[in-house]
């Protein structure tokens, strides 16, 4: 089957989770709810909550597991009606081989294994019940203890300038930090894709996932993979990983990078675009540059010419950026196609005028075949899209 697959984050302490339920009005961010909307309305099929380290968060799937409405995989992973969970963390790494500080996501099979692994995080951390919290180790550390309990390890966001791998993590290369043979696929982050990754010789060994670090329900599934598996299961989503038994990732679907909040290299101040040789804004005289995605990657590419082989990338927008398309709106949508994806990649034009006006079914259209004029984003704020 093709298994639809991203990720996202609950925020415990905070609001807490993302996508809608029915968009019948502003939903908790809960794991519950999440598990909800990507079963019933996003159309995803395996939801990796990378905030699973949190005692909180495992009391929570422990009560629905109790109550008969989620059940373990055999195979790993915590099945809720249509949707998989797959059980995760993201952690800061920042040891002595570190440059500045770094995210990664460790997903484990079992809620035995997680637990496990919050018991050792508690002899590394301050506050395990927080989100992405500092670890006070070493990265080769933590992928070790990941391994030991069965687990998968993928560096996050990598390229973003602020805690990620290549952002300032390192100088030049991953294996300052980590052990390269404990790693099990890159996230490449808003502000990047396939082709832009792959300028990096280092990175073609690896499998590229694309997944959308969703802090808003509305955001589930900006980005996320199609992936060739038997069911959604974390068994078959490391098979997929690493392109065993006929698994692999079928292909990425992300937002043009243009559309990330780090793609330009910016003024930090008044965000005016700025060459990365600049060292003061002549817009506002400010002095702190947020270089971008684009322009990191041209300082570390090492390769022209890329022959490896890669799962097609298709670049796609999320409905809430159409600008004239509401909440209700997106009900009656979600009414007609049954979900997001439906109304993304399938619905045909003739359809969605039975729903919305001439002019918006334009703009889904024009959304689906890379048509919409994109307006590059760059110092913590997104780009935009307007019609051509």
């Amino acid at each position: 089957m093709n298994t639809y697959f991203t990720d996202m984050h609950i925020h415990i302490g905070r609001d807490m989770y993302n996508k809608p339920v029915k968009i019948t009005g502003a939903k908790t961010l809960t794991l519950t709810n999440i598990l909800k909307e990507s079963s019933r309305n996003k159309g995803i099929d395996l939801i990796g909550v990378i905030d699973c380290h949190a005692p909180a968060v495992q009391q929570e799937i422990k009560q629905l597991v109790a109550k008969g409405e989620a059940y373990e995989l055999v195979d790993g992973g915590i099945r809720f009606e249509k949707a998989t969970l797959l059980l995760g963390s993201e952690i800061e790494i920042y040891d002595e081989n570190c440059h500045g500080p770094i995210h990664v996501l460790c997903y484990l099979p079992t809620l035995e294994n997680m637990g496990y692994f919050s018991e050792w995080l508690t002899t590394k951390m301050k506050n395990i019940t927080l989100s992405s919290q500092r670890y006070y180790g070493s990265a080769k550390e933590l992928q070790y203890k990941v391994k030991e309990l069965e687990g998968i390890f993928i560096p996050a966001h990598v390229f973003t300038p602020f805690k990620s791998l290549y952002g300032k993590g390192v100088k030049k290369s991953l294996t300052e930090v980590f052990d390269k043979d404990l790693i099990d696929g890159i996230e490449l982050g808003l502000s990047s894709d396939t082709e832009m990754a792959d300028q990096i010789s280092e990175l073609h060994q690896f499998t590229f996932v694309t997944n959308s670090d969703a802090h808003s329900l509305a955001k589930i599934g900006r980005e996320y993979q199609e992936i060739y598996m038997e069911e959604p299961s974390f068994k078959e989503f490391y098979f997929a990983l690493h392109h065993a038994y006929g698994r692999s990732i079928k292909q990425n679907f992300g937002m043009n990078p243009r559309l990330g909040k780090y793609h330009t290299t910016v003024c930090n101040h008044c965000l005016t675009e700025l060459r990365t040789d600049v060292k003061q804004c002549p817009n506002c005289g400010s002095k702190t540059i947020i270089k971008g995605v684009f322009d990191r990657i041209q300082e570390l590419k090492d390769i022209e010419v890329n022959d490896v082989s890669r799962p097609p990338y298709l670049y796609q927008v999320p409905l809430e950026y159409l600008p004239t398309l509401g909440p209700k709106t997106y009900g009656k949508l979600l009414e007609r196609f049954q979900t997001e994806m439906n109304v993304i990649h399938h619905a045909p034009f003739e359809e969605l005028l039975a729903v919305v006006s001439e002019k918006l079914a334009h703009a889904i259209i024009d959304m689906r075949e890379g048509k919409l004029k994109v307006n590059a984003g760059g110092g913590g704020k997104y780009g935009t899209i307007s019609p051509n």
